[in-house]
Order: C-alpha cells, then sequence, then structure tokens
C-alpha cells in the first residue's frame, strides 16, 4: 500500500511549511529514515526522513511552497504500486469546497494584497513587511507563482539601508536556508522585542577547580568531560527554578510562564547558527548534561539535528568563551525571555580586603524582554546565579 508523504507539525500551532528542497528525485529508491526533503518553519530548516521503504513517486509540491501541515505531498510506492489519484481529486475537490464556504477570507487576502498586484504572499512576509515598513507594491516574489517570501522583504529593507557605490544594492553571497531563516528570525526579535541588558563579572575560581575534577574523574570512568558549558547549562537551570519569570514567553497579550526548564545551547554550523535544547536541565545530573551536549553538538556539525533537538527552549546561553571574547550582548530567541551571554575566563586584577590580587573573571551578560521582566528582577537573578557560580558545591551533586 502506497505510504503518504505529509508536511509535518514540528512546532505547536504552526499551520504550515516551507518545502526548501527534495533530497531525492522521483523515480528514485528511498530507505526508511533516508533524508528526504528540506522544510523551513518559524525555528529552523529541518531535514524530514522518509516514512518507508520504497520509490518517490507522486510529487505534489516543489520547493518554495507553502504547504498546510497534515497535506500529502508525494507517496513513497512499493514494486507495482502506483500514486493514488483518487487523493488527489478529494483534496482537489477539499480546496474548491474551502473557497466556496470562505469567500469572505479569500475577498480579505486578495484585497488586502491588492496594492502588490494580488500577488501571494506568505503569512511571515506579510508581518516581515509590516514590521520594516516596507511597501508591497514594490516587492516582486521569488516564490513559487511570484509568491512573495520573507526573504524577499528582508532584501529589500537591507538595500534601503545598505546601497551600493552605484544606488543599487548587490547580493555579496548566497545565502544558505538556515543563514537566512537566522537572519529572518533576529531582525524580526531586534525590531519586536524591547531588549535591555544586565552585566555581571563573577569570579571563576571555584567554577575551574569543578571543572578540573570533574575532568580527573572523566579520565579514571572513561566518562564525557564536562566543560564550562555544561557547569553553566546545569547552574542557570536551577536558579531559573528560583527565578520563574525569567524561564517565561510573552504570548502577544500577556506573560506565560513555562513548566518546564528547558536550556538551548546557540551552537555555531558552517551555515550560521543552531540552538538545540536540553530539556528538563534543572533535574538533570551534571554528566547526562555533559553527554547531552556533546550528542548535540557532533550531530549540529554534520547537519544530523532532528526536529526535536531544537523544540521546546525556553532560555538560551550563548558562550563565546572558546573564541577568546571578553564579553558580548545576545540577541533573544522569541517568544523567550532572556538569554544569557557568555565571555571568556580571564586573569585580572582586583581588589581583595584592599589589596589588589589576581582572579579569573567572566562575564556574563543577560539580555530581557522587558515585556516580560524588569530590571530588578532580572538583577537578582544575575546575583544568584553569580552565588552559584562561585560555591557549585551547594547547588550540584559533585563527586
Amino acid at each position: 500500500m502506497p505510504i503518504s508523504v505529509v508536511m509535518p507539525a514540528l512546532e505547536m500551532a504552526q499551520e504550515t511549511g516551507k518545502l526548501i528542497s527534495w533530497l531525492k528525485k522521483e523515480g528514485e529508491i528511498v530507505a526508511k529514515g533516508e533524508p528526504l526533503l528540506e522544510i523551513e518553519t518559524d525555528k529552523a530548516v529541518m531535514e524530514i526522513e522518509s516514512p518507508g521503504d520504497g520509490v518517490l513517486g507522486g510529487v505534489k509540491a516543489h520547493a518554495g511552497a507553502d504547504i498546510p501541515v497534515g497535506q500529502t505531498i508525494a507517496w513513497i510506492l512499493r514494486p507495482g504500486e502506483v500514486a493514488p489519484t483518487e487523493e488527489v481529486r478529494a483534496e482537489s475537490g477539499r480546496r474548491h469546497e474551502a473557497a466556496s464556504v470562505v469567500p469572505s477570507v479569500r475577498a480579505s487576502e486578495v484585497a488586502a494584497a491588492s496594492s502588490a498586484s494580488a500577488a501571494r504572499i506568505s503569512p511571515k512576509a506579510r508581518r516581515l513587511a509590516k514590521e520594516q515598513g516596507v511597501d508591497l507594491a514594490k516587492v516582486k516574489g521569488s516564490g513559487a507563482g511570484g509568491e512573495i517570501l520573507a526573504s524577499d522583504i528582508l532584501a529589500v529593507a537591507q538595500s534601503r539601508e545598505a546601497p551600493s557605490a552605484s544606488g543599487v544594492a548587490e547580493p555579496s553571497e548566497t545565502l544558505s536556508p538556515i543563514r537566512r531563516l537566522m537572519a529572518e528570525r533576529t531582525t524580526q526579535s531586534w525590531t519586536s522585542v524591547p531588549h535591555f541588558f544586565v552585566t555581571r563579572d563573577v569570579d571563576a575560581t571555584a567554577l575551574n577547580e569543578v571543572k578540573e575534577r570533574l575532568a580527573a574523574v572523566a579520565e579514571t570512568t572513561g566518562g564525557v568531560r564536562a566543560t564550562h558549558t555544561d557547569l553553566l547549562v546545569a547552574l542557570v537551570a536551577r536558579v531559573l527554578a528560583k527565578h520563574s519569570p525569567l524561564n517565561a514567553s510573552w504570548t502577544g497579550k500577556d506573560i506565560r510562564e513555562n513548566r518546564e526548564i528547558n536550556i538551548g545551547l546557540a551552537m555555531a554550523v558552517d551555515e550560521g547558527v543552531v540552538a538545540p535544547v536540553i530539556p528538563g536541565a534543572d533535574r538533570a545530573p551534571l554528566a547526562q548534561i555533559a553527554a547531552q551536549r556533546k550528542d548535540l553538538s557532533d550531530r549540529a556539525r554534520v547537519g544530523k539535528l532532528r526536529p526535536q533537538d531544537l523544540a521546546g527552549g525556553t532560555f538560551t546561553i550563548s558562550n563565546l568563551g572558546m573564541f577568546n571574547v571578553d564579553s558580548f550582548t545576545a540577541i533573544i530567541i522569541a517568544p523567550q525571555a532572556a538569554i544569557l551571554a557568555v565571555g571568556c575566563i580571564a586573569d585580572r586584577v582586583v581588589a581583595k580586603d584592599g589589596k589588589p590580587v589576581v582572579r579569573p573573571l567572566i562575564s556574563l551578560t543577560l539580555s530581557v524582554d522587558h515585556r516580560v521582566a524588569d530590571g530588578a528582577r532580572a538583577a537578582r537573578f544575575l546575583d544568584d546565579l553569580a552565588q552559584a557560580m562561585q560555591h557549585p558545591g551547594e547547588w550540584l551533586e559533585l563527586p
């Protein structure tokens, strides 16, 4: 029996997904679990695996198309099978029925797009055009059938701000889907989320000592070596349990405090930045966090992250200490309320009992959505985190 390939729902409240590319051609043999296509959602570009063994056939969607969740876009066929034609007719009938039932919705969409010569516009593009003040009538769509995409809006906005010497913006490189999506998401967050920043320098002496102790244990047990990032994930998650307003989300109307504490880790890959998630980090032992972080990092480098690896984050850590960055500020990953930027650990001269001493210090910068939390809440969280970093044994079970 033919196996349908449908547009999957990778996120809550997801209505559509964009088909970026087919990784197999129609008529090619595919195996269950083999990467079949790439799709884009509001959070990431993901590879989708084949649901079965057979031959790819009956492809009904092409690159650039926005497709409703649950709609069949192709079939996996076994020898002697053909793509069902009844399904095609049934879906066509449903589309005609939908058009006749909700003419007012269709009419409103056409009216809204009339200034753009009635071109189709993706919801993300319409939202971004409003935020950037882009006149849709001046945008040429690059999607299927001339559809205006979010990337088209972004390109117009950027060309307006950074013209070339000749007055016409010229692309210097072709963005990968991940980098294009990252550009869209960071632009949307930076222009719509009211950021404020709180910075704190913390003595990392105790953190260094714990890391060295854990490294010695890993050598004797064959376990994963815990890094400074692993320690920060564990400590941040446990401190967040006391500061629920920072483990929250802005819904557009009000604040939703998240029940789970799921820490996202910003990771650089060849095509941009991804933020896979360690779920339940406030309850996870340090060794488990280290193992999960290593697994996610290894798979991120080779492009093997799964949709569930990127879902459900409630707070993110971005650590650039390994690149010798002293300090920086990070852009919030909406709808999360905050992100912690971590710099390198460096020896600095500080005052101790009125005398200059050298201590290893680490700079932390907390970016916060001001709609969700105020400066006092952010400062109290950062103070508790600093205390936890200086006394990790009081927060973690250590060998």
